[in-house]
Order: C-alpha cells, then structure tokens, then sequence
C-alpha cells in the first residue's frame, strides 16, 4: 500500500502543470456538455448555466488553490505538558470522484499524537477541505491528510479514518443505496501499538 501511495506522489511530483483554461473556454464546453445530454444550451432556463457551473467549480475544486503547509504552519507549543493523543471526530466533507465527477461525502476522523506542540483544532477540519476539493478518490485523499500531518506536525503517530458513500454508487452504475467506504491509515504509534489503534476506533464510535 504505501509503494503505491509513493508511486502515485512521485509521478504527481514530474506531471507537467496543466494550462488552465479561460472562463470562456470552461463555459463553452459546459454548453457542449449540455447539448450532448440532450438539451438545448440556448433555451431560457439554461442560458446562464454554464456560467453558474464555472462559478460554482471555483469553490467546489478550490482546494487546488489552497496549500497543506500553510494550514498547518503554525503550533502552540504551551499546552501545559500535555502529549497524549488529540482526536477531531466528524469532520463532514464534499468531494468529488475522479473517475465520475460525482460527489462522495462523508465523515473524517483524524487523530495525533503531539511530538513538539499542537496544532489549532479547526487547522484538521480545514486540511480535510483542501483535499476534499479536488478530484478526488476516497484512499488518495486518506494518504494526502496523514502524509499532511507527518509532514508538518512531525507527530510520534497518526491515524486518519474516512467514512463516506459515494454517488457513482448510489445514483449510476449498481445503484447500491446506503452503502458505506470507509478507510483508514496509521503511522508511527498508531501502526506499531494494536493498543492504540484500538484505543483510536473506541473513541471515534463511541
């Protein structure tokens, strides 16, 4: 698992940028999008979709705009001595599938153990929404938050639980309702200590 996470890291690292589009050359392909579905881009009620969509694509995929160090960039180091594990449970998120452009959402667990300070609690819930708001796939996006956190936290471990249903399941395809993927990863105590990974899914269901 973790070759393949650091496969998929090194060939993001040597990808070319891509040339982004103009406003105009996203609202025009929207309108061909349309008429493909079958309807008239012209007609009233979709006159002023494609500059909806784009406006609307700004936020939903704003995370590519956003940078993980920044989020987490600054510590409290006076936490009275505390060193024992911090948990945010419930973090809710919106993402969109790669493979379909559909929307998975769900729920984020993240936990650490502090190693020099900790970071601000709504540092977790904003590090979520710079990954969730890109394309995305549910196992990339549990990687990219605990790599975040050992990254820039240095913790002596982490552990990041992801629940979600995905729409490319429910609503094309097999159509399989309330169906629920959850992933997870550990490092550093949480992968060597069953204790403390047990210790971590207790908290969280509890």
């Amino acid at each position: 698992m973790d070759a393949q996470i650091n496969a998929l890291k090194a060939n993001d690292e040597t990808r070319s940028p891509t040339t982004r589009p103009t406003r105009e050359e996203a609202e025009a392909a929207v309108r061909t999008l349309i008429a493909w579905a079958g309807d008239d881009p012209t007609r009233e009620g979709l006159l002023e979709t494609p500059a909806r969509v784009t406006k609307a694509y700004g936020e939903l995929f704003s995370g590519y705009a956003q940078d993980e160090k920044s989020v987490l960039s600054k510590t409290f180091k006076e936490v009275g001595g505390y060193d024992d594990l911090v948990l945010v449970k419930g973090i809710p998120f919106y993402a969109h599938c790669e493979h379909h452009m559909v929307p998975f959402y769900g729920k984020a667990h993240i936990a650490y153990l502090p190693h020099d300070g900790v970071v601000g609690l709504s540092k977790l819930a904003r590090l979520v929404e710079v990954f969730a708001r890109r394309l995305q796939t549910q196992e990339t996006m549990t990687a990219q938050i605990i790599d975040a956190i050992n990254e820039n936290l240095n913790p002596r471990g982490a552990a990041v639980m992801l629940e979600a249903e995905h729409m490319c399941m429910t609503m094309r395809g097999v159509k399989a309702h309330d169906v629920s993927t959850v992933t997870h990863r550990f490092t550093g105590v949480f992968a060597e200590d069953r204790v403390e990974q047990d210790r971590f899914f207790a908290m969280v269901t509890r």
